[in-house]
């Protein structure tokens, strides 16, 4: 992101906002992706043990180590953060949730069993399908005027947010190749190296650097491409499922 954003796309961008994308960028890069990875492993067969284990993993990464992480990224390209804020960040969006949902689970489970915790996941997907959408209504209802008005900057942030994606997603796929990795599982570990947390991406974007900055609009720029990158990983990783069991096999 630094190196595009500062250097080869500076003269297209306004000078005060390039450190703002950059800071965009980077906390999409640093939030690995969570619930979606299911949706995607499930479009490629994936193994659903692993993908939860791949799940639970960067839940944990997050609550410890996303704070750091972006501390230090940050800091590397000379952009300054409140830690005070980027933890509230994190408590609000991660902790929090986290916390609230396996209380929950454990009580359910306490009282009713796995029939009635099947029954209140059931119960609660339709809510959490519309309160996505109304993430995403919000989202570009404060930010659609600019992205009308500048197609370019729009296209310009997709550029390393394309590339983490397909080099992420590669890289996974072919070292589980090259180690002889069954497909269901090298599947999940492309898809979630190359899919982001979004939602906590735009999120601590707007809590430290406010909804109409740089850096919300480059998160949101994230938002805009990931569905359907992610729909052409999936198909590229299905195509090829031959090709990668006989290497595999080898």
């Amino acid at each position: 992101a630094w190196l595009f954003i500062r250097h080869l796309f500076a003269p297209y961008l306004a000078a005060e906002q390039i450190d703002s994308y950059i800071a965009g960028l980077i906390l999409l890069a640093a939030a690995p992706c969570t619930a979606m990875v299911f949706v995607w492993s499930r479009l490629t067969n994936g193994d659903p043990l692993f993908t939860l284990t791949q799940v639970a993993l960067n839940d944990t990464i997050m609550v410890f180590a996303f704070a750091p992480i972006v501390a230090l990224l940050l800091g590397i390209s000379a952009i300054t953060v409140p830690w005070d804020t980027l933890l509230t960040s994190v408590v609000l969006y991660i902790v929090v949730p986290v916390s609230g949902a396996q209380w929950l689970r454990h009580r359910v489970l306490a009282q009713g069993g796995p029939d009635a915790l099947d029954r209140l996941l059931r119960g609660m997907q339709p809510w959490s399908v519309l309160a996505l959408l109304a993430t995403l209504v919000l989202l570009f209802a404060f930010q659609g005027e600019a992205i009308l008005r500048q197609p370019l900057v729009i296209a310009i942030l997709a550029v390393p947010i394309l590339i983490q994606v397909f080099f992420n997603a590669a890289l996974a796929y072919l070292a589980n190749r090259a180690l002889g990795e069954q497909h269901s599982v090298a599947c999940p570990s492309a898809l979630i190296g190359a899919s982001n947390f979004f939602e906590l991406a735009v999120a601590a974007a707007i809590s430290l650097f406010g909804f109409e900055s740089g850096a919300a609009l480059a998160t949101v720029v994230g938002v805009l491409i990931e569905v359907p990158v992610m729909l052409l990983v999936v198909r590229v990783v299905n195509r090829s499922r031959d090709w990668y069991q006989r290497g595999a096999q080898a």
